[in-house]
């Protein structure tokens, strides 16, 4: 029988080479850090602005995915997408305990010749149904949605841009996927 690392990119998807790694594959872990690991340390950029924090949220991100693939559930979501929250909550909580400000200024541009997440997602039929919803929601609703979950900022960064407490930045996200919610289940 072919190793699921071994295959084809065509041949295995993101979610069985996961799985193999629940299993204790090394070789899927490596396959799996080859295809996604440059995407994933973009994503750490955008958010930390700086290379080594970039670099230590995605080795952390995946060390979770080597101990935690058994959790992943491909009925419950996108494996790329998966893989981008671990990344992302991982960078997040690197800006937090560094608690300083980096302006992006003389930061090198990280190429990718892939499609990111979001112009991936948005090929989808979720997306259409996601961006029908989005765009229900008022304004300024939708632009606080987009600065939390693509643009990485924290709840505490968000009331600090709106000049709001963070307790309405909280209620309002909150209530934004609220709708987001109803709005997607009605649309199944």
């Amino acid at each position: 029988m072919d190793h699921p690392a071994a295959r084809n990119d065509s041949a295995v998807s993101l979610a069985t080479l996961i799985a193999a790694v629940a299993g204790g594959d090394d070789a899927a872990f490596r396959r799996i850090y080859d295809l996604r690991a440059s995407r994933l340390f973009g994503i750490a950029l955008r958010i930390t602005r700086q290379g080594p924090l970039a670099s230590d949220a995605v080795q952390e991100a995946f060390l979770q995915l080597w101990r935690n693939a058994n959790r992943f559930d491909e009925q419950r979501g996108d494996p790329d997408v998966w893989l981008a929250s671990l990344v992302r909550y991982r960078a997040l909580s690197m800006m937090r305990r560094s608690g300083r400000e980096v302006s992006d200024e003389g930061l090198p541009e990280a190429v990718d010749d892939e499609p990111d997440q979001l112009a991936r997602m948005e090929a989808s039929s979720e997306a259409a149904a996601l961006r029908a919803c989005l765009d229900k929601l008022p304004p300024d609703r939708r632009t606080l949605l987009t600065l939390a979950f693509l643009d990485g900022l924290s709840h505490g960064e968000l009331a600090a841009r709106l000049h709001v407490p963070i307790g309405s930045v909280k209620s309002w996200i909150r209530r934004s996927l609220q709708s987001l919610r109803v709005c997607l289940e009605g649309e199944a």
